[in-house]
């Protein structure tokens, strides 16, 4: 059984999503292969997974490829399941609901795509989301709807021991865009090193995206809040190492501060969790699958930088509350983002939706 995966561009958490459900349905006998419009900076995660990936097909292509798949899943691009229907395409396709940024951007895809989706679609697919659960039953009440966690592969991603860093880090991963809120981050990390000079500020982000402009922005925000001799950047760190890093911002007694205003799922901060990295978040919907307020990680009211720096030095100075949610944040992710579950729920999916 082969199914297809669509998606704009290899990046962020549906690259991740892509790569791992693929692997992870191996087990079931169920081929995964991708395809995306344009090149990006995680097709090098793909190709180390060793996962059939197509980019930027032509119809001709594309349509030449196609009788092979029993079903395909096109994740956010509502034009898409129009297009596979010309080239000839009759069997299931699923459209999920994820990678749509803020809700109302959410809202206005979904609402624009309504006609596509219904036409051409034969269900809907979405982590339990809250936000997206909600638009999906508003827009698509007769549309079959599916719902289960993303996978994280624990296995492989998961906490490494190295040697302690000299000084606390305070991590950062996203793309320089406005619903992740790299802005509040910075006047968040500038806040604290004001009450802890001796700190590092770890920037992991998708650095081919954003354009000139931003990037310019960026750079002088950080020189306006004087952060240029602690910041460090990384740029599309391979999805491999990141276990490394989050492991030494956990030991170094930093933590991950993810200032997203909403999130479809937040696959950075379950990775974070998953290696023992402490995270404080806004509640932006799709992470309180795996955070619970102070018992696996600490939410602070967005845009508030005061609460986020109170919450911030209570998981830094508090030893007792930090190594809590620390292994309670850890064995979360390991009891409910099983990638074996995830390959169940969607091998039961396809056998709902006639594919045998």
């Amino acid at each position: 059984m082969k199914v297809l995966f669509t998606f704009y561009v290899p990046s962020g958490g549906v690259e991740t999503l892509n790569r791992l459900r693929c692997i992870a349905l191996k087990s079931r006998d169920i081929e995964g292969h991708i395809m995306y419009l344009r090149p990006g900076s995680g097709l090098v995660n793909t190709q180390l997974a060793n996962i059939p990936v197509m980019v930027e097909p032509g119809d001709v292509e594309l349509s030449q490829r196609l009788p092979q798949y029993d079903a395909v899943v096109a994740t956010s691009d509502f034009w898409m399941p129009g297009r596979l229907r010309r080239l000839g395409f009759q069997k299931p396709i699923v459209y999920e609901i994820q990678g749509l940024g803020t809700r109302d951007e959410a809202e206005k895809t979904l609402r624009e795509g309504t006609q596509e989706i219904l036409r051409h679609c034969q269900a809907s697919l979405m982590p339990p989301t809250p936000h997206l659960m909600e638009l999906a039953s508003s827009y698509y009440p007769s549309l079959p709807r599916f719902v289960f966690p993303n996978p994280l592969d624990t296995q492989h991603f998961h906490y490494k021991a190295q040697s302690k860093y000299p000084v606390p880090i305070i991590a950062w991963v996203g793309r320089l865009e406005p619903n992740k809120n790299w802005g509040l981050f910075l006047e968040i990390a500038a806040a604290l090193h004001r009450q802890r000079p001796k700190m590092e500020i770890w920037v992991f982000l998708d650095y081919q995206l954003p354009t000139e402009d931003t990037k310019n922005a960026f750079w002088q925000h950080v020189s306006r809040l004087g952060l240029q001799s602690i910041i460090k950047l990384y740029p599309n760190t391979p999805n491999r190492e990141m276990p490394y890093y989050l492991s030494r911002v956990g030991d170094s007694g930093g933590l991950l501060i993810s200032t997203s205003t909403l999130e479809g799922f937040g696959y950075a901060v379950a990775e974070a969790l998953a290696c023992r990295c402490p995270v404080l978040t806004t509640d932006s919907d799709g992470v309180r699958l795996f955070i619970k307020h102070n018992q696996t990680g600490k939410f602070f009211a967005y845009p508030q930088v005061g609460q986020a720096v109170t919450g911030a030095l209570e998981l830094m100075d508090n030893s007792a509350v930090r190594e809590n949610i620390r292994s309670s944040g850890q064995s979360h992710i390991h009891q409910w983002l099983s990638p074996q579950q995830y390959a169940d729920s969607f091998r039961q999916m396809l056998k709902r939706l006639g594919v045998q």
